[in-house]
């Protein structure tokens, strides 16, 4: 006897969609194939598409930004990532400086992210660094992460790290195995003059900014044999030149993650009417840019949204980019936003390659032995309207897409059904242990 049986369903296994009956027994899947059995609870999805749980690699909940928080926190965050077919979320520690500070920093998160709805983790995150970095990695580890977020940029708030510890991480990314994260912007190229307006915001933090930084730390990585996945790639000749220099090492030791947001609008949007609701960093490319990114998807190992959300009020407050707050949401609109521009060709990006790369044991894939977390999803065109966190707007609003996000299941369990919500306590994915 299982406890779900899902029927009838076209299933995503093994990189194509096949029709096949879905068993779960303990929140994990332990039957695939053609025969109909009996069960606690039987779903039909006949006519629908089952894909495995949605993975967002790089969300900021209940995030403060210098003057005010994000605004959705970790439940409302993942009852809105649970609304896209988002299984799985991954946050990051406030940035500390030792091992130490990296300690208290994850229990500290560990306390807010008590009331997330969906599975969640951590990446570490370093600023200006203090203490002896071997220590520091020895400390992630410990803590279940293989993952630590640094900044190339924001010196003026003491996030950046410099160059020689940059290469100090990705050699010992290579001695133990586990990936840095970068955000990835030359700080001497950003324009912080407090006159600037959020229009100037794509003058203000440059392509080029982003595309030189880039490349450095591409070298690096290829002098180091380290391990380097930048974040939140926003243009496409930035994405083009490090394919073009460094091919070789993409989906080995280099990784690409970007974002919905850069396919889909360009930077003229920073000019209209509600501009100042556009504004994040890295900001909006030229048009040429966003075609290029699409064009280069390819070159893409993940998709994250770097949700960061705020309310239309917290952004129109603020003409200046000096207090603006850089962010917006994204988790609930993500699948459907990509998969109306590439189809299918998102899924694994969205899920598979996350996993890998995080080392989710279990997740990312429909596969016997795997935990049950799907997405199914029907193909009635919708509108997207307001999100279902706690803001009161997104970018993609009045957007018509071709898919229907209908239920998420997680574990086994029905988080979202027929488009109704159902609160749940989320497992904190441990990296030691696979789960």
């Amino acid at each position: 006897m299982f406890d779900l049986f899902i029927k009838n369903g076209l299933v995503y296994h093994e990189g194509v969609f096949k029709r096949l009956n879905i068993g779960v027994r303990n929140g994990k899947i332990v039957y695939l194939g053609k025969t109909v059995f009996k069960s606690l609870e039987t779903v039909d999805a006949k006519n629908k598409k089952v894909i495995p749980g949605l993975i967002d690699p790089h969300v900021h909940f209940d995030l403060f930004c210098g003057t005010i928080p994000s605004r959705d926190d970790f439940y409302y965050g993942s009852k809105s990532a649970i609304y896209g077919g988002v299984t799985t979320i991954v946050d990051f520690l406030d940035p500390t400086r030792n091992a130490e500070e990296l300690k208290k920093s994850f229990f500290e998160r560990l306390a807010k992210a008590k009331n997330c709805n969906c599975d969640y983790h951590f990446h570490a995150c370093i600023r200006e660094p203090n203490g002896d970095l071997e220590e520091y990695v020895l400390m992630m580890k410990k803590l279940g992460m293989n993952t630590i977020k640094l900044f190339t940029t924001y010196s003026e708030t003491h996030r950046r790290t410099y160059d020689r510890d940059i290469k100090k991480l990705l050699r010992l990314s290579k001695k133990y195995n586990f990936m840095v994260c970068a955000h990835i912007e030359n700080d001497d190229l950003i324009n912080r003059d407090e006159r600037l307006t959020y229009m100037e915001l794509s003058e203000a933090r440059s392509s080029y900014a982003e595309s030189s930084e880039a490349l450095k730390l591409c070298k690096f990585a290829k002098q180091t044999g380290g391990y380097l996945y930048m974040v939140h790639c926003s243009s496409g000749d930035t994405l083009k030149k490090i394919y073009d220099q460094y091919g070789e090492n993409l989906g080995i030791n280099i990784f690409i993650e970007s974002c919905p947001q850069y396919f889909v609008f360009n930077n003229n949007v920073l000019k209209g009417k509600n501009g100042y609701l556009f504004t994040f960093a890295p900001p909006l490319r030229s048009e040429s840019e966003r075609k290029l990114l699409i064009d280069c998807i390819d070159y893409v190992s993940t998709i994250g949204t770097d949700h960061c959300a705020f309310n239309i009020e917290d952004k129109k407050s603020h003409v200046y980019l000096k207090g603006m707050p850089l962010g917006v949401g994204g988790i609930e609109t993500s699948f459907v936003v990509m998969h109306k521009i590439f189809g299918d060709k998102v899924i694994d990006k969205m899920s598979k390659n996350v996993a890998k790369l995080e080392r989710f044991a279990g997740k990312g894939e429909i596969k016997v032995g795997n935990f049950a977390d799907f997405a199914i999803i029907s193909g009635r065109n919708q509108t997207i309207g307001k999100p279902h966190g706690s803001v009161d707007y997104s970018i993609y609003e009045n957007m018509l897409v071709n898919i229907t996000v209908e239920s998420t299941i997680i574990r086994g369990k029905f988080v979202l059904k027929d488009g109704k919500f159902f609160p749940r306590k989320g497992c904190l994915i441990n990296c030691k242990e696979g789960e």
